[in-house]
């Protein structure tokens, strides 16, 4: 029988039918038949020795423990979007060109009489401009003295760069706060040579606290990574036992004391999960949701291909043969998600499969919200930049552009890995 789907409102972008898995696909285990779906021969995985690395146990903080200075993006934005730092209340109506926080009276009056304009003059050093009327300082509490906006959180718009990897995640045009959340890192294997890892969880919006739930899940799960590659444990078995901590991490939410929000249903923090690691001569890919990765060779004659398969309504009606998938994807429920990272989670089946590709090219792992401005893999790769292997940022940057320039509905979170692992800084501190 079917899992129960998530109540997660599907995304308003435009969709095209998710093919359903090959036959003989199934996902969950260990070692999940990849060579189906992508042109890599598959690396075979040994059975874990021992328990899953990293934190699992206690009860972490809202964002997962403390920081790892190895891990970019997670510490940086990972705040809550509450308070006077910008987000509005929960529920209230999100329109496209709204501020994100109604601004309040000016604190300070403009001088009367001649003088030089508040754009003509000269700040003092340390001193923050507005950035929407771009001539009032930013007081202390987070609003322009000039024009009263509140001014945008961090975590609206993040971009980070590793050698080798680089990531983006943008709030859009119509969501109040940033739900989603990723990590990057540069790690080793047990030789000394490199390993990179991105993490990307796009919290669940009818869940409670989404934006604290991915936040939890990407630093958890990067941290874990960190933690088991360069003691030897296979790749594939280590993203794993990192989706099994992430879970754990986001389970941990649900039991923290929560303030009440009438506009909220009170339900558990959920989010979905994907993440990739390259090194080794590996590419790996774990995930739960419908968060997706893609492969994008650099020879662009050589054909895209998705990793994944979405943990969806639709996905496992055609998979159960229940229903044709034209009728699967008329239906209303289609997009909603089966699986996800979450305390109210039906079943956790954490998804991996390892590649490797015959060639050089780029994973790029994301949320919803860039795909459903580029579901098919050729569309994605249609929008890719050509240099995306040498300039990963830049890559990021455009993905998240095309998402924006084509509605922006939803979060947007993208993360760009090049294959093989560029010789980096591995094994350094």
């Amino acid at each position: 029988m079917p899992g129960t789907a998530h109540p997660n409102s599907a995304a308003s972008g435009p969709h095209t039918p998710v093919p359903p898995p090959p036959p003989g696909y199934a996902p969950g285990g260990p070692q999940a038949d990849a060579q189906s779906r992508a042109p890599h021969a598959e690396a075979s995985v040994p059975p874990s020795s021992g328990p899953a690395p990293g934190p699992h146990g206690g009860t972490p903080d809202p964002h997962g423990g403390t920081p790892d200075p190895r891990v970019a993006g997670y510490g940086a934005g990972a705040e809550s979007a509450h308070g006077p730092s910008g987000d509005r209340t929960p529920g209230a109506p999100e329109e496209p060109g709204q501020p994100t926080q109604p601004p309040r009276p000016p604190q300070t009056a403009q001088p009367a009489g001649p003088g030089p304009s508040p754009e003509h003059q000269t700040p003092a050093q340390g001193t923050r401009i507005c950035a929407v009327c771009h001539a009032g300082t930013v007081a202390q509490d987070g609003y322009c003295e000039n024009c009263g906006h509140a001014q945008p959180r961090e975590r609206d718009h993040m971009e980070r760069e590793l050698p080798g990897v680089a990531a983006v995640s943008d709030r859009g045009h119509r969501h109040h706060r940033n739900e989603d959340f990723f990590a990057i890192a540069e790690g080793a294997l047990p030789d000394g040579s490199p390993a990179v890892l991105a993490v990307v969880c796009d919290g669940v919006s009818s869940a409670s606290r989404p934006d604290d739930a991915s936040a939890a899940a990407s630093g958890t799960a990067a941290r874990s990574l960190l933690a088991a590659l360069p003691g030897g444990t296979h790749p594939q078995r280590a993203m794993h036992d990192a989706i099994i901590a992430a879970a754990k991490a986001v389970n941990a939410l649900a039991a923290a004391p929560q303030q009440h929000d009438p506009y909220r249903q009170q339900n558990a923090p959920a989010c979905t999960f994907v993440g990739a690691v390259v090194g080794g001569g590996l590419l790996v890919i774990g995930w739960v949701g419908d968060s997706r990765a893609y492969w994008v060779p650099d020879d662009r004659n050589a054909a895209p291909v998705r990793l994944t398969e979405d943990d969806s309504w639709a996905a496992q009606m055609v998979a159960n043969n229940l229903m044709s998938e034209a009728e699967a994807y008329a239906d209303d429920r289609a997009h909603a998600i089966t699986g996800w990272l979450g305390a109210d989670a039906y079943e956790l089946e954490p998804h991996t499969a390892s590649f490797k590709p015959d060639g050089p090219g780029v994973v790029v792992v994301c949320t919803d919200g860039l795909w459903n401005y580029a579901e098919a893999a050729e569309q994605l790769a249609a929008v890719l930049p050509a240099d995306a292997h040498d300039r990963p940022l830049h890559s990021a940057r455009t993905l998240v552009a095309h998402a924006l320039a084509g509605g922006g509905h939803d979060n947007v979170t993208v993360a760009v890995v090049p294959f093989p692992a560029p010789p980096g800084r591995a094994g350094s501190d």
